[in-house]
């Protein structure tokens, strides 16, 4: 049997000071395409988790990561590929974020997250961003 394909991901929860959280829509062509997301992308080998996931956030939204603390880890398991995610917390950065590949953005409140539709491996962290909100 053939082994899946593994993928490290490095994810940021952006966070603004009113507690609002920055969301992006994946390009229909990609894999879960046409869904929000917390920006984010792949570790590449022999690159450590923070200079990814600061580089990740530069290329795709153009902000550098000042300060952020573990969130969760995750694994997910595609039909096609076993996702690995490691998601921190953004709560400093430098610069404005924005789709510089071209696709929509949104600030949005936490209670409000759920109306959104993102890839399957994201729901727990919707549920806990929210759960975060209630308490």
């Amino acid at each position: 049997m053939e082994q899946k394909k593994r993928i490290w991901v490095a994810v940021g929860v952006i966070e603004n000071e009113r507690g609002d959280i920055f969301i992006a829509k994946r390009s229909a062509d990609r894999h879960q395409g046409d869904r929000w997301e917390f920006p984010g992308g792949k570790v590449e080998s022999g690159e450590d988790l923070l200079t990814a996931l600061d580089r990740e956030l530069s290329e795709e939204i153009g902000i550098r990561v000042q300060d952020c603390t573990p969130f969760m880890e995750l694994q997910y398991d595609y039909p096609d590929k076993l996702v690995l995610l490691d998601i921190w917390k953004v709560t400093r950065f430098s610069g404005e974020p924005f789709g510089k590949e071209g696709q929509a953005v949104a600030w949005v409140p936490r209670a409000e997250l759920d109306r959104y539709h993102f890839p399957d491996a994201n729901g727990p962290i919707v549920m806990r961003l929210q759960a975060e909100h209630l308490e």
